[in-house]
């Protein structure tokens, strides 16, 4: 008899990881067409996770229970939620690659929240994860000489972000190390009432952002129900859906430190996918400070206990 799991175990585990990067790599295009239709990222991420947390609770009712009964998994509906929101909302309006390569800040931010949130000490491999992280994103943000050429503020010649896109790729990626953080903290719990807890945050924080911009009038209200936006709505959700179970499964099967780097693929998904259907561009810029940013998330991934 076979001591561990097959090859071929393996390879499915990798596989579903894979469609997991595959999913959130190219959910800017059907958000983006979304868009078009008149509903506001935001509002259709809302909507979506709505779905996703019924259909968890009705699969799995003691879930329920467990996320009510459970503060710290409070903070794990915040933090997720606040990353699907910046995620999904920054994926929309801005450059794809960007703000998916601002996003894979993560391991610099996970050192940093690690130490406070888990009293984990900073070694030499975290600290190199904090300088190739901080490095990248320099050139990633670095103005252009254009831009440098006609600053006239100190701020406008250092490398900070300059969209709204920026900020929120940065603090999706900042939330989502929270989220992580938390998802170790709070390993011993139920993986039924974690997922939930994803996906309620989801719903809660962008259907609440959503519900402030429509009031201020700084976003439309969702437009009249209409089969092409509700059809794709539904169907986003059942792929969502899918990604969730992949990851759980995947992760759940793979060592903590190859599902890492299987999920990095993410940005390649993105890229790619941005380049050829006109959801951005990859200049030598980005993917220079790209390099350096997923080194960062690569030596993160590799770091024994990981």
């Amino acid at each position: 008899m076979s001591a561990g799991p097959t090859q071929r175990a393996i390879r499915r585990a990798a596989w579903a990881l894979v469609f997991n990067a595959f999913v959130w790599g190219t959910s800017w295009w059907p958000l983006r067409r979304l868009q078009d239709a008149g509903l506001h990222p935001l509002w259709a991420t809302a909507i979506i996770f709505t779905l996703a947390s019924l259909a968890i609770a009705i699969a799995r009712p003691r879930a329920c229970m467990q996320v009510l009964r459970t503060p710290a998994l409070w903070l794990l509906v915040a933090a997720a939620g606040l990353t699907n929101a910046a995620f999904n909302w920054a994926i929309v309006i801005g450059d794809v690659v960007r703000v998916v390569l601002l996003f894979y800040l993560m391991p610099l931010w996970t050192v940093l929240l690690a130490r406070a949130v888990l009293g984990e000490r900073l070694t030499a491999a975290a600290a190199l994860r904090i300088v190739l992280g901080a490095i990248g994103a320099a050139i990633v943000l670095w103005p252009p000489a254009s831009s440098a050429a006609a600053a006239t503020g100190l701020a406008a010649l250092l490398p900070l972000p300059r969209s709204l896109a920026d900020w929120l790729g940065v603090l999706g990626g900042f939330s989502f190390a929270f989220n992580n953080v938390m998802l170790r903290r709070e390993a011993s719990r139920p993986e039924e009432g974690r997922s939930l807890a994803m996906f309620v945050g989801g719903a809660l924080v962008a259907g609440a952002l959503a519900a402030l911009l429509t009031t201020s009038g700084a976003a439309p209200a969702p437009p009249p129900p209409a089969w092409p936006w509700l059809a794709l709505t539904g169907a986003l959700t059942l792929v969502f859906l899918a990604g969730n179970l992949s990851l759980q499964y995947g992760a759940a099967r793979l060592p903590a430190n190859r599902t890492a780097v299987v999920m990095l693929t993410e940005v390649v998904f993105a890229s790619l996918s941005a380049v050829a259907l006109g959801g951005g561009a990859l200049t030598a810029r980005l993917a220079i400070g790209g390099a350096f940013i997923v080194a960062g998330a690569v030596l993160a991934a590799r770091e024994p206990g990981h």
